[in-house]
């Protein structure tokens, strides 16, 4: 009763402070305190395992884990029903037997959609019953078939405020769906989650703002995972800046700002897993001899389309005798060779982006993608704030 009291306690605090600014959130709101003890209900340490790689899901390590999503799914685009390819055919049954009896145990879930699936379809889909219907039932199908815990939809991202209301109405028929289907299966409910903007309020460059549905997802899902990373990138920036920023004080792109304005928003805390990458953003710095945070640049770094896997980077560190600096105030690393400029997360600033993550009492963190750590050495650092 204690621990669950201070959690209480700690949360007024933080809505509170987010009441009093209408306009921003300053960081000094929200600043990482020391490890809390652990709340009352099971902290999530995820993970996705792309679909699409070489990593075997046999070599997935489960003592850093407690969930692990397969990655992607995809919707048909006429249908709504979910496509199961011959490539999924064969990758969920290693996926489900490589996990099956691994231990410690993990919770399984697949993700529906991801970053390179149009949005549109998500869209025609959830605008009618019917058609929610279809795709709801399909879901459930796919889990029971194949043995998977839960659900995940990823969709990115939903495109104005009718697409919002829409994932309102999506979110409350699925939950009320999988109740029932555990009644009549006499099994255990299957886990809903969603993988959604670092922010509860979507501003971007030519778009209509939209504010996800707090409150749906407070009532339906089991958690909502804000993706931290990808705020600074060469594919659409001249400069350098850091792939996921804890802090920015001159901007709202930051994980400070986007888990703050989740809870502004009525999430409570332990509705949010925060979003953590395992790779780095590349540039092509303009003159090597500037090369801060903010840095002219001329195009993408080294790696694939100006992203480098962490692993990688450590190689390329190593290889090219790289200078490496940590940013105290964004809480992250950068390194430099010649004109190559890498922003990227190392042990010491994913401790400290866990640590404001416990201070919170949040849910917990996933990973963005399993294959990409070096001997588990980021996946590891977990263990101190989120047990099972």
């Amino acid at each position: 009763m204690a621990a669950q009291n201070l959690i209480r306690f700690v949360v007024i605090i933080i809505l509170r402070v987010f009441v009093k600014s209408s306009e921003s959130i300053s960081s000094d709101n929200l600043s990482p305190a020391s490890p809390r003890r652990f709340p009352p209900y099971q902290g999530v340490r995820g993970a996705y395992w792309p679909s699409f790689t070489d990593f075997p899901a046999a070599s997935i390590d489960t003592k850093y884990f407690t969930h692990i999503y397969y990655a992607f799914l995809l919707p048909d685009p006429q249908s709504y029903k979910i496509n199961i390819t011959e490539l999924d055919q064969t990758k969920i049954p290693e996926f489900i037997n490589g996990l099956r009896y691994k231990y410690p145990p993990v919770k399984t879930l697949f993700s529906i959609g991801g970053g390179g699936y149009d949005p549109n379809v998500f869209a025609a889909m959830a605008k009618t019953r019917r058609t929610r219907k279809v795709f709801i039932s399909s879901t459930i199908q796919v889990a029971r078939h194949y043995g998977f815990d839960g659900i995940d939809l990823d969709w990115e991202f939903p495109a104005n405020k009718k697409d919002m209301a829409n994932l309102a109405l999506l979110y409350g028929e699925w939950y009320e769906a999988l109740v029932l289907d555990a009644k009549i299966h006499r099994k255990p409910r299957l886990l809903l989650t969603s993988a959604v903007y670092y922010a509860s309020l979507m501003v971007r460059l030519g778009d209509e703002p939209r504010l996800y549905p707090g409150e749906a997802i407070r009532k339906y899902l089991d958690w909502v995972s804000p993706m931290c990373y990808d705020y600074h990138g060469s594919s659409w920036e001249n400069f350098t800046g850091a792939n996921a920023a804890l802090y920015d004080p001159n901007s709202n792109i930051s994980t400070h700002y986007g888990i703050g304005s989740w809870i502004k928003s009525g999430v409570p805390p332990e509705k949010l897993v925060m979003g953590l990458p395992l790779y780095g953003r590349t540039w092509q710095l303009k003159d090597p001899n500037v090369h801060g945070i903010g840095a002219p640049a001329v195009g993408i770094g080294p790696g694939d389309d100006g992203t480098m896997d962490y692993n990688r980077i450590m190689e390329f560190n190593k290889k090219n005798d790289a200078t490496i600096l940590y940013d105290a105030v964004s809480v992250s690393y950068y390194s430099y060779a010649g004109d190559s400029w890498i922003s990227y997360d190392d042990v010491g600033s994913i401790k400290k982006k866990l640590q404001f993550a416990s201070s919170l009492a949040l849910r917990g963190y996933f990973f963005w993608a399993l294959g990409q750590d070096e001997d588990w050495t980021i996946s590891r650092q977990g263990l101190k704030y989120f047990h099972k």
